[in-house]
């Protein structure tokens, strides 16, 4: 198997979607990625250190509007998308 052809996928803390390019956190510096989840919204670097938003205070205002795919518009929601499916893949406190 060539190693270009393998992809690697990151779960978002927030929603629990599976297929974030980066991880939220550097292993390294501890830095927001600056990504996207297309998911719930949350921008990792931006959304927690420069807005104080933790990320069951996001989680929460997600799962009160419903759980929206956020992405509308940009990127269509996968075909089996399940939010509450996804959501089952977090802790139910902040980490």
């Amino acid at each position: 198997m060539d190693v270009k052809d393998t992809k690697v996928s990151f779960i978002c803390p927030v929603c629990g979607y599976p297929e974030l390019q980066e991880p939220p956190r550097s292993s390294r510096t501890g830095g927001g990625s600056y990504e996207i989840c297309p998911s719930c919204g949350f921008q990792f670097g931006v959304t927690d250190d420069d807005k104080g938003i933790s990320y069951g205070e996001w989680r929460a205002r997600w799962i009160e509007k419903g759980m929206p795919w956020d992405s509308t518009g940009i990127e269509d929601s996968p075909p089996d998308w399940d939010p509450q499916k996804q959501l089952k893949r977090v802790a139910d406190h902040d980490t």
